[in-house]
Formats: structure tokens, C-alpha cells, sequence
């Protein structure tokens, strides 16, 4: 189904009814409404005015309309800021954010859990029956605007009281955090400081803990929100609205507690700000996107609890938040949305009905232009509508991919923390890796360390530096093919090298070991030998040696590159692009995996059995359908920013 995110408040009432009819005409199912809304729904603490809400629910409801109704806990208003000052986030430097903009909270105040509670009851007791309401969206985009990480003075006694959880005894933390370095050692709980404002470095198993200590405050709040509405609204599903590239908190946790994981879909500016692309690069995606920006997160985001997932925003045009905003070239707000239903989604709602012709996001398109007259985004959504009629619920079947990858919040911030040089970013390998896969012809599924493998042909990990025991069962018990990248088993739980040196545990898949780890500058690169092929290597390289397992590849001074022992494979080394998508492709075809090397700008999808076929780029390519294909959308001729459906005649 479709959906958009409309704000009432934001209109004259008189223009509500004539709004949703054009919704519903438009094939919009549901309706996202009330995130951003607190100071409307109650201007005085106390005092309510539930009038306009309870009319706009009834004017949507009246066209058939579902609702998604949001908890306002983005936008605590001014009011409460001034009665209760404690609620602002701080950043490293100690400082409160101000009020102003949006997410202007701490999750670790005690003021504002409470007032969380009592707005939320109130919401759901008032709403929690109503026959219009579908669904909860849980606050909005936690964490955005860098707002997980805070050092107010509240997070201080908070992060003590978790660490002491964590460790049972300060001894057991000393020696967890190897506290005799620089003379560190704390004989109490109370003595630990949050790790900001040190002269240089902090203590990196202080920071990693740090992180994990914020990540579980998001979960917390979450869980307080869920709860709440699970008694008081039964039968709605509950969903939080993720963000692209965003890995200040572990979302897993999170997700744990929600029916429905969704995710807030800018290709435009998620290429042009999140990605290391070159210039060329960024040119030729720039009305695009990067093939692989939104596929990733739908990937990623389908990977999270059950399965359930939306786009709760979709880019319908031009936003206002990136460097540069360029406008989607025709055709790619239809394809976006083909895609995100071909990777499994139920809905994709478009940020926004009509564009606001005032405040922080009056440069963001909608459906609508800000005098009502519908725009390119929205015309394209009504080519989706009428198309999805024709399907007549062929978009209902799901299947495993034949390939999966391994993706780690904890990673992200291990390799932030102490990354041993400014351009190994986690998040860009992973993107790296499936990228290569997806240039391959595959369907992947993104999941978490521990997660069951059963019945996948091939598991990726691009970086696993702090392997768990549950990790290492769940690749021991799967007979899939196991590829791991550099960094991986590098560090413990606590942040430290692994008695025994690297991988630490994956020496139980894999017997070798890392006796050496150098970062390389930009001028540097050597090269790599492998199946009668030279390719460079840059960024990062590792000594690696074993007496069990096979060198396949070694770097031109005659030192080993790749381990292979059994089913688990090694890369001593950041894979270059061309490297990493050649021997991805051995592996596949060594497991009877089909393999299909794409254009750059084409992309395939699977859903039951249609196959779907994405063009990205601004010139035709070819269906790579077979002979006796019976065509649902499109032809053997995709056009620029097009797409085609098939299925097996």
C-alpha cells in the first residue's frame, strides 16, 4: 500500500476534507499524522485542546483513510523546556542544546521519562480505540541531529549505575578497561567520569561502553513507549521511523520492541552526503541516488524483529537538508517506490502531502507543490497506484535470499573509536561488500551477529572486530561459505587485543592468526596476485600467518593476503572494488550460485516469483529476462530511470 505523512495543524480545517478525498483518489491507503504536534495538542501544561485532532482523525477516517498517529515526543514544546531546563541533551563540550529545532531531550533525564509517561498515557487513553488509528509511530527519528550521545549532567549518575550493572565491581572494571594505563585505575564507580572533555584521547574501553551505555537508554525509552501503548491501544502495531547511515545507537534492540521497522528514504541526499563516492560518482548518481543507498536500508531494515517493514518517508522531490539538493530525475520517485515494495516493504509513505511553504523544511518538496497543484513526485505515486491494481497481490511472497550479511552497530563504533586510520569507516566496507554483491546479480539479506544462517549459500561479515560466542555458534552450526573481512576478531568485549592475538574467536572457523595491522595513507598502495590477476590494495593491510589453513593470494613481497581453511575464508586486507567483486563471484560459483555481472546502473530484485529489473541510469539497457519471460511492468527494453517486472513464462 502507499502512504504519505500529512500535518493538519499545519492547514486550515476547511481544506482537511478536500486534502484526504485527494489522498484516497490518489490510491494513499494510510496517513501519518501528530509527531510534531505536542504544542498543539496541549499549548498549557494541562491544558488540552483535542478539538482539531479528534476532527482531523474523523475528516481522514471519512475518506477511508488509515491512520498512523505519532507520539509527539520529538518536539517537547517551550513551555515544558522552561519549566524543567534539566530535559536539554548536552553535547561533548557540556554545553545544553537550546531549544529552537527538534529533539531537544535527553533519554537519561529522569524529567523526561516522566513527562514521556504522562504525555503518551494521555494520548493513548484518549486515542488508544479509536476506530481511525491503525497504528503507533514511537516518537521520530531517534537519535537524529547527533542527539544519542549526550553529557548532561543526569547521564553521569545513569552511566555509573550501568556500569556497576555491567562490571559487579570496580576491580573487575579496572581490569576490563586495563585502567593502570596513563594511571587510570578508579577504586569506586563514583569516581568515573563521562569520557568527554579528557586533554586527548579517552580510554577507548570507557568510550566503546559509553556508546553501549546511550545505545541501551534509546532501547529503554523505546521499550517505555511500547508498553505503554501496547495496554492502553491493543490490536495497533507499533513502528519507529529509522534513519539512512545512522549508527549512533544498536537499532536491533530497539526494533525488538515494534511490529513494524520503517525507514526514512532520501536517496539524493544519502548519496551525495553519507557516501565516499568520487566526483564522477556523485555526478553520475546525482538525480538518482546510488544503485545500492536506498536497497541496503531496505535490506538492512527488513533484517530487524519479524520482518515487517515500511518507508515511512520517501523522498517525493528536492529536499532542503543535504550540501546540495538536486531534483529526482523523472521517473525515480516511481522506481524508488517499486523498489522498496520489490525488497518486501507493506507500505511506502511519501514525506510529504504538499510541501510547506514556511519554516525549516520549506525547500523540501511533497506530493504537492505549496499551492496545492500536484507535483512530480506525486504524479509519479499515482502511476504506482495504478500499477500496483493491476498486480492484484502478486507483491505478497517473500523469500530467503541465497546470500547474507553480517551488519554490527557495535562494529561501527569500535572502528570509529580507534579506527588505526582516518579511512577505515566501517560503514563504507559494509556498503563495499554489498555493492560487490548486488553488481553480481544477488539478493541479500542483512542481519545481526548471532542471528540463525541456515540456508544461506554464502555469509559475508565485510568487519566483525568484537565476535561473540553466539556469532561464532551460529556460523559453526550453517554450512554456508564464510568470508570475513580485515579487523575482524580484533578486539574483545572490553576493547582489547584477544589473548592469543586476532580473530580471537573465529580461530575456531578459521586457525590463524593477525601478527600485524598498518593503515595506508593515500599515496601508498601495493599490490595483490590473485587467480592470474594484480589488483591494488590501499586504505589497510594485516600480516597474517597459519600453519593450518591456505594462502590463495599474497601481496607482492611474497606475504600472505587470503587464508582459506574449510569453509571460512580471510582478507588480510581492504578489498579493492574490482578484487572484491571477482572473488565474491568465485565463491558464489563454487556454490552453484548463479552469477550475473550487471551494468553499474542496473539492479535486480526477487519477490515470490517475480524478478524486477531497476535502471538507474539515463540510458536503455536490456531485461536480463529470459526467453519465455511474461511481463508484469515494463518490457525487454528498460528505459532511463525505469524498471521491468517479469516472471517465468
Amino acid at each position: 500500500m502507499l502512504g504519505v505523512c500529512y500535518y493538519p495543524e499545519h492547514w486550515p480545517e476547511d481544506s482537511w476534507a478536500a486534502d484526504a478525498a485527494a489522498m484516497a483518489a490518489l490510491g494513499i491507503a494510510y496517513v501519518r499524522i501528530g509527531e510534531f504536534a505536542w504544542s498543539c495538542i496541549e499549548p498549557r501544561r494541562d491544558a488540552f485542546e483535542w478539538g482539531w485532532l479528534d476532527r482531523a482523525l474523523d475528516t481522514l477516517a471519512g475518506a477511508g483513510l488509515k491512520v498512523v498517529l505519532g507520539t509527539p515526543t520529538a518536539t517537547p514544546p517551550k513551555w515544558l523546556i522552561d519549566e524543567h531546563p534539566e530535559i536539554l541533551p548536552h553535547d561533548a563540550e557540556g554545553r545544553p542544546r537550546r531549544f529552537g529545532s527538534r529533539r531537544h531531550s535527553c533519554f537519561s533525564s529522569p524529567v523526561w521519562l516522566e513527562e514521556t509517561k504522562r504525555i503518551v498515557e494521555i494520548l493513548g487513553e484518549r486515542y488508544g480505540g479509536h476506530d481511525a488509528v491503525a497504528g503507533w509511530q514511537l516518537d521520530n527519528e531517534y537519535g537524529c541531529h547527533l542527539t544519542v550521545l549526550s553529557y548532561a549532567p543526569h547521564c553521569l549518575p545513569a552511566f555509573r549505575t550501568w556500569l556497576q550493572a555491567r562490571y559487579g565491581t570496580i576491580d573487575q572494571l579496572n581490569a576490563a578497561w586495563g585502567a593502570a594505563f596513563w594511571s587510570q585505575t578508579y577504586r569506586t564507580f563514583e569516581e568515573i567520569d563521562l569520557p568527554n572533555l579528557t586533554v586527548t584521547e579517552a580510554n577507548p574501553s570507557h568510550r566503546l561502553d559509553f556508546h553501549r551505555f546511550s545505545s541501551d537508554q534509546v532501547a529503554a525509552y523505546n521499550r517505555l513507549q511500547a508498553a505503554i501503548l501496547r495496554r492502553l491501544s491493543p490490536g495497533r502495531f507499533l513502528v519507529h521511523n529509522f534513519m539512512g547511515f545512522f549508527t549512533e545507537f544498536d537499532h536491533y534492540p530497539v526494533a525488538r520492541d515494534l511490529d513494524v521497522s520503517s525507514w526514512d528514504s532520501y536517496p539524493l541526499g544519502h548519496t551525495d552526503q553519507r557516501l565516499p563516492l568520487s566526483a564522477e560518482e556523485k555526478r553520475r548518481w546525482a538525480r538518482s541516488g546510488h544503485p545500492d543507498v536506498a536497497a541496503f536500508h531496505h535490506d538492512l531494515y527488513r533484517g530487524m524483529g519479524e520482518g515487517r517493514w515500511w518507508v515511512m518517508e520517501q523522498q517525493p522531490g528536492p529536499v532542503n537538508w543535504a550540501p546540495y539538493n538536486p531534483a529526482p530525475a523523472r521517473g525515480m520517485v516511481r522506481l524508488w517506490t517499486w523498489e522498496a515494495f520489490a525488497h518486501g516493504a507493506e507500505v511506502v509513505s511519501y514525506f510529504r502531502w504538499r510541501q510547506a511553504p514556511f519554516a525549516q523544511e520549506q525547500m523540501h518538496a511533497g506530493l504537492n507543490r505549496p499551492d496545492g497543484a500536484l507535483d512530480q513526485g506525486g504524479e509519479e505515486a499515482r502511476q504506482v497506484a495504478g500499477e500496483m491494481a493491476a498486480l492484484d497481490g502478486a507483491l505478497a511472497s517473500r523469500r530467503q535470499a541465497p546470500v547474507a550479511m553480517l551488519f554490527d552497530y557495535e562494529a561501527v563504533w569500535t572502528c570509529e573509536i580507534q579506527p588505526q586510520g582516518q579511512d577505515f569507516d566501517y560503514k563504507s566496507l559494509s556498503h563495499l561488500f554489498y555493492r560487490c554483491l548486488r553488481r553480481l546479480g544477488f539478493d541479500v539479506d542483512i542481519l545481526p551477529p548471532g542471528a540463525a544462517l541456515d540456508g544461506y549459500a554464502l555469509v559475508v561479515a565485510p568487519s566483525l572486530p568484537i565476535v561473540r560466542e553466539d556469532a561464532v555458534e551460529a556460523l559453526e552450526q550453517c554450512d554456508a561459505t564464510l568470508l570475513f573481512g580485515p579487523h575482524s576478531g580484533s578486539k574483545t568485549e572490553s576493547f582489547q587485543i584477544p589473548q592469543g592475538l586476532p580473530p580471537g574467536g573465529l580461530r575456531r572457523l578459521i586457525d590463524m592468526q593477525v601478527t600485524r595491522v598498518e593503515s595506508l595513507p593515500p599515496a601508498v598502495q601495493d599490490q595483490l596476485a590473485w587467480g592470474n590477476k594484480r589488483y591494488p590494495v590501499g586504505t589497510w593491510r594485516e600480516r597474517v600467518a597459519s600453519d593450518a589453513a591456505e594462502t590463495v593470494a599474497s601481496f607482492d613481497d611474497g606475504e600472505a593476503a587470503i587464508l582459506v581453511q574449510n569453509r571460512g575464508h580471510y582478507l588480510g586486507f581492504w578489498p579493492d572494488e574490482a578484487f572484491l567483486t571477482d572473488y565474491l563471484a568465485a565463491l558464489a560459483e563454487a556454490r552453484g550460485l548463479p552469477v550475473q555481472r550487471l551494468d553499474e546502473a542496473l539492479r535486480l530484485r526477487r519477490l515470490g516469483d517475480l524478478t524486477f529489473a531497476f535502471n538507474y541510469g539515463n540510458r536503455p539497457l536490456p531485461a536480463p529476462a529470459p526467453g519465455d519471460a511474461a511481463f508484469v511492468l515494463g518490457n525487454r527494453q528498460i528505459g532511463p530511470h525505469d524498471l521491468a517486472a517479469w516472471r517465468k513464462g
